[in-house]
């Protein structure tokens, strides 16, 4: 036991004397999602949500760094007339979709404040309106994959940020007739902390 606890302490100083030799930062983010989802039978327009998390970056070199997130996201969105009709439900005038987000950007520095950020994102659905599951079935895949485009700013130990999310992956799971794909503006404010 104490033999691990000594490989396990060697190896966490090594990774942390990498991180920080390669300039590593850590901080927390928050701020508005503007969210639409592409199918027939959902109202064509971006619904108002939030997301807040945690984000990481570790430096390549002067240009380049590695930028993972972990953050929750939720937003509601309104459905059709005959949602609930066409896919035998009730009352689901709207929907709630809140996701764990998972992106994985590179970012590359293009002056001394801004930055072009891209890359992939995975949301995995964290829960779902009640109204939904009342067939037993699940009205969203568990998973959806993106791809992000943006931009940040970088002002000492704050950061703001812009992106555009277009997803990958058709979401519906009601039914195999139609596709949903999601399309998310990502905006808000990053504080670095380390």
């Amino acid at each position: 036991m104490k033999k691990k606890f000594i490989l396990l302490l060697v190896v966490f100083s090594f990774c942390s004397a990498v991180i920080m030799a390669q300039g590593f930062q850590f901080g927390v983010k928050a701020g508005a999602d503007l969210q639409k989802i592409e199918g027939k039978l959902l109202t064509q327009s971006f619904s108002f949500g939030y997301h807040a998390g945690v984000y990481a970056q570790v430096s390549i070199n002067k240009t380049f760094s590695i930028q993972p997130e972990f953050y929750y996201s939720e937003v509601k969105l309104d459905t059709a007339t005959n949602f609930s009709t066409v896919y035998h439900l009730t009352d689901a005038s709207s929907i709630k979709f809140g996701y764990i987000n998972i992106p994985v950007l590179l970012n590359i520095k293009a002056g001394k404040k801004f930055t072009l950020q891209m890359g992939p994102r995975f949301g995995i659905l964290a829960n779902t309106n009640a109204s939904l599951l009342s067939n037993g079935q699940d009205a969203v895949k568990k998973g959806d994959l993106a791809l992000v485009a943006g931009m940040k700013f970088s002002f000492s130990r704050v950061n703001v940020y812009g992106r555009y999310q277009v997803g990958l992956s058709n979401i519906n799971d009601v039914s195999s007739q139609e596709k949903w794909k999601s399309q998310t503006i990502h905006l808000g404010v990053g504080l670095r902390i380390i």
